[in-house]
């Protein structure tokens, strides 16, 4: 792809970073609100839970059908389409009349509010190798962000009004999203042609052609997936139960200790840049490995909690962004698919991790959850030290 008219500026990934937040929050509106959703249609809560699932399966097809596309399509025309076909989605789940129909709206929308994972293989492609991780690193947070404010601003909005405002304030959220993407992201000119059916071959083959992918994708799973989820999701119960009996809110609200990783997030990057990304990603590992520790020991204590929570989330982010940073410099012509890959095996591993949550919980509640989170982030470093010698070993075998 000929880049010399298209480099991206400090600006222009801060105009990313929100684009992407708002996108990926589009996937959390519903979260705070299942009980009042399903009591509006009569229905059960545990029922709601199927909201969440249509729009996880939605997000999922999304990122396999849709995101490869981004390398051979020119990606402002792309992220047009699918920001708007994003507002019809939150329209419709606006308006939806029926409990079922919401099912379809919100798969409908995770299908199609995947912008945010078009535009970081396009930050990889505008940047240049001197500042790829630094401006990843900021379109990274900004993803981290909307997670975290979504469910807050969620619970909030649906508080004031009810939960149908929340998708009209998204919709109209987006629709300026649009607008300024249209007004202010240049033509990125398309990389090639190549068809449909060997472009999604290609996200399937990527850990083959490119073998240092399976040790960027098993850290990746380890930390983000295992224990990341298994961190976040014990949490809840934990907070929910005496003595804490914390209300949703104020769970929200301690969730909100990951802004440290988003935060930080955008600078974290510079470390790939300046060639201490290996040393980057031990250290963030080994953070992880302590964090989960200690969370074990002063589980009594919500201060206690909310700074093993900060330095977790700033463990989870310098990790996810290394690992992301390693990935787009395999190569030029295929990030996208490369990227797709990437938050495929994410979905697995999360998948993994939230269930791992509930049966460990079961077994030995909050310290077995955390032993768990340990093992993961120990595998994680284990996998990562191996890999380095065998590349190592490698290079030295060709010089």
């Amino acid at each position: 792809m000929d880049r010399s008219n298209v480099r991206i500026s400090t600006g222009m990934a801060i105009m990313f970073s929100v684009a992407a937040g708002l996108a990926v929050g589009n996937l959390y509106w519903a979260q705070p609100l299942l009980s009042a959703i399903a009591g509006d249609f009569g229905t059960s809560t545990s029922q709601g839970g199927y909201l969440v699932t249509a729009t996880q399966l939605g997000y999922a097809l999304g990122i396999l059908l849709i995101v490869p596309l981004g390398d051979v399509l020119e990606r402002r025309k792309l992220l047009s389409v699918v920001m708007v076909l994003t507002i019809v989605a939150l329209l419709a789940c606006a308006f939806a009349p029926s409990f079922g129909a919401l099912c379809i709206a919100l798969g409908a929308l995770g299908l199609v509010t995947v912008s945010g994972q078009i535009i970081l293989p396009l930050v990889g492609d505008l940047a240049d190798a001197s500042m790829r991780g630094r401006m990843v690193g900021i379109v990274t947070s900004g993803i981290t962000s909307g997670i975290l404010f979504s469910r807050l601003l969620s619970g909030l909005v649906a508080g004031l009004w009810d939960w149908h405002a929340i998708y009209l304030m998204a919709a109209a959220l987006n629709l300026v999203m649009f607008a300024v993407i249209r007004l202010y992201l240049p033509e990125v000119p398309a990389q090639g042609k190549i068809s449909y059916g060997r472009l999604l071959f290609g996200v399937f083959t990527a850990v083959k052609r490119y073998p240092e992918m399976r040790s960027i994708l098993l850290k990746q799973g380890m930390i983000f997936g295992i224990a990341f989820n298994l961190f976040w999701t014990a949490l809840t119960f934990l907070l929910s139960a005496a003595p804490f009996s914390y209300s949703t809110f104020q769970i929200g609200l301690v969730s909100l200790a990951g802004l440290t990783g988003a935060i930080a997030g955008t600078r974290l990057g510079s470390l790939q840049d300046k060639g201490l990304g290996r040393i980057g990603l031990a250290v963030f590992i080994g953070m992880s490995a302590v964090s989960m520790g200690l969370s074990s020991i002063f589980a009594t204590s919500v201060l206690a909690i909310l700074l093993v929570a900060a330095v977790f989330s700033l463990a989870v982010q310098g990790v996810g962004i290394l690992c992301q940073s390693q990935i787009f410099a395999l190569s030029d012509s295929e990030r996208s698919r490369l990227n797709t890959a990437f938050v495929v095996s994410n979905f697995l591993f999360c998948a993994i991790g939230s269930s791992l949550a509930t049966l460990l919980w079961n077994l030995g509640r909050w310290s077995t959850v955390m032993a768990g989170a340990v093992a993961a982030s120990l595998v994680a470093l284990a996998i990562h030290f191996l890999a380095g010698n065998k590349w190592k070993n490698q290079r030295e075998v060709q010089e």
